[in-house]
């Protein structure tokens, strides 16, 4: 029973404690900010090779996609909307078991162009799942079709 206790105290701790503080997100100068020096990120706006990624691309208008697109990302687990606006979106992503937490930006900066950002909250280095959940977004994206939009 005293077993029992100190473990679901102990799993209450870390699945508070995983979340992590929010970090300093958003649009700075019409660009997404630039990922920390640990590996733990990928950006579409950032120069360096470790962290780069390359943008989001879509055909049509970006008043079709944005919808589809922003309700596309929702449906994915673990997806939590937190913020959009002014071709902006900004969702965390949880880990089941242990409830980490990934923020994960998109912006809309030109027409056909959607630069991201998805860094960690906590470690430094999250072998390489942010990478994998924007080229998983990006295989998504084949299936969005703006004329599909009501």
């Amino acid at each position: 029973m005293k077993k029992t206790i100190v473990l679901c105290l102990a799993l209450s701790f870390l699945s508070v404690s995983c979340s992590g503080k929010k970090p300093a997100l958003g649009v700075a100068n019409g660009n997404l900010l630039p990922c920390p020096s640990s590996p733990n990120c990928v950006g579409s706006q950032n120069g360096d090779e470790k962290h780069s990624i390359a943008p989001l691309t879509y055909a049509g208008e970006k008043d079709q996609v944005f919808p589809l697109f922003r309700d596309m990302v929702k449906n994915l687990d673990g997806a939590t909307l937190v913020d959009e606006g002014n071709g902006y979106l900004r969702f965390e992503f949880r880990t089941r078991v242990f409830r980490f937490v990934d923020d994960v930006e998109f912006l809309f900066s030109k027409d056909g162009v959607i630069d991201v950002r998805s860094a960690s909250r906590l470690g430094y280095s999250d072998l390489g799942v942010n990478r994998k959940r924007i080229e998983d977004i990006r295989r998504r994206m084949a299936g969005l079709k703006p004329e599909n939009a009501q």
